[in-house]
């Protein structure tokens, strides 16, 4: 038996000791020292914030919460051990306290987040830490920093670096690329947990367990790949993440309450100490966002998605990469201040259009953000001819959805409206041109 078949947690994974469970019928193995830092304020945190925030408002039963994905990966991260830990070049290259320090770092890998903090942290304002800086808080708290040192012999710094900062040294990309990569143990875990609470069957729709049996490491030692068993499974994957992106995450409706989340942050970015207001739950921090809003435009966004009653703009256009190309280049990946005023002069030109006042918060314009998603492309080792080829050159699948910039293919440019002026603007003909000469404005 390796050295890391003999870390507690993993042989957890077959014992029948204490356990907790998840959906879908999982259990996720607790030793003494893993509780203790489940028991910690910084995790326990995570119980009241949504892993998918404003999704529940399309999907109404996806309430499940970081907390429960926490444990997901976590205990996806040791059946990645469990597997490689028969690779005799892992078990050379990671030792024992790295992969305990692996372990450490899926369980708290979600510290960091705030309530609503991708569709936030999409907007990359100046004025808003990065969710790394929350992570070196929370971890250095002297609950969680005494625990990792006495239950560990962790330091909280050495599991922040591991998350957070990009390694020139091989040691760690190769733990990195578990953490972060175009197979992961973050993606191995939402995508199913995602699907499940969403009530569709897209993220689940791949073998989980012969992906995992499949993995190995790449030429050079410094990440994962998958052998040649490994490769229908982790195509599935590859259009699994696909179709999540088009049908969940970037659902049109999905979109148009996120659209209205960001305005409103906009709006009331200003008026509030971020700090402290990224240290709350997700209860807490909408009623801080309403209660600083009053009756203002941002008010009225959050009530519409907060409220007593589900409020959401309707889409009034759309604009795809491989359906309307020059708009979607010239709306796609800007500033978010640019769409602000882009939103703004088409608001202007849809009054003059109508002659009536349209306010600016009337319209919002919701395009693909400046950062980009990892590209789903990985290694296969052929043993028969000892040789590694990208999934991409081996998979007709992989070579259009990974090779091609996924962005591109499921998010769109959309332009949403506030219910009350639905039917006026759809009277205007020339809308499209409107957006065209609004964008013109700004170019």
């Amino acid at each position: 038996m390796t050295a890391l078949l003999e870390i507690p947690e993993i042989q957890g994974l077959d014992a029948r000791g204490h356990q907790i469970r998840i959906p879908q019928e999982v259990d996720i193995p607790l030793t003494p020292r893993v509780r203790r830092l489940i028991d910690t304020d910084a995790f326990q945190r995570l119980s009241h914030i949504s892993q998918l925030g404003l999704v529940s408002l399309v999907y109404p039963a996806a309430h499940h919460t970081r907390f429960e994905h926490s444990l997901g990966v976590y205990r996806v991260a040791l059946l990645f051990l469990k597997q490689l830990s028969f690779d005799s070049r892992f078990a050379e290259a990671v030792s024992t306290i790295d992969a305990e320090k692996l372990i450490v770092a899926a369980l708290l890998h979600d510290v960091g987040h705030w309530p609503f903090c991708h569709p936030i942290e999409d907007m990359q304002l100046l004025e808003v830490p990065d969710h790394e800086v929350l992570s070196r808080r929370f971890m250095s708290s002297p609950e969680v920093a005494t625990a990792l040192h006495e239950d560990w012999n962790i330091d909280d710094k050495e599991i922040v670096s591991l998350l957070c900062k990009k390694s020139t040294d091989r040691h760690t990309r190769l733990l990195q690329s578990l953490l972060s990569g175009p197979i992961d143990i973050d993606k191995m875990d939402y995508l199913a947990r995602d699907s499940l609470h969403a009530g569709v069957p897209y993220g689940r729709n791949f073998d989980q367990q012969r992906l995992i049996g499949s993995l190995c490491l790449n030429r050079s030692g410094d990440g994962l790949a998958i052998t040649e068993k490994g490769r229908t499974a982790a195509e599935m994957m590859v259009f699994a993440r696909y179709v999540m992106f088009s049908e969940v995450y970037w659902h049109h409706a999905v979109r148009s309450a996120t659209a209205m989340l960001q305005r409103a942050f906009y709006l009331l970015r200003d008026q509030v100490a971020l700090d402290s207001l990224f240290e709350q739950t997700e209860q807490p921090m909408i009623a801080q966002l309403r209660e600083v809003a009053g009756n203002g435009n941002a008010g009225e966004l959050l009530a519409g998605l907060f409220g007593t009653s589900r409020r959401l703009y309707k889409r009034m256009a759309q604009f795809s990469y491989f359906q309307d190309r020059t708009t979607y280049q010239k709306l796609a990946r800007k500033p978010y201040p640019w769409l602000v005023d882009c939103a703004t002069a088409l608001a202007e030109r849809c009054g003059h259009a109508l002659r009536q006042t349209v306010a600016p918060e009337e319209i919002l314009v919701d395009a693909p953000p400046i950062k980009l998603e990892v590209e789903f492309n990985v290694d296969v080792y052929f043993a028969n001819e000892d040789c590694y080829r990208s999934l991409g050159e081996v998979s007709p699948v992989v070579q259009t959805l990974a090779r091609k910039q996924f962005d591109d293919y499921v998010k769109r440019v959309r332009i949403f409206v506030h219910p009350a002026r639905r039917e006026a603007l759809a009277s205007l003909g020339n809308f499209h041109e409107l957006v065209h000469a609004a964008a013109a404005d700004l170019d």
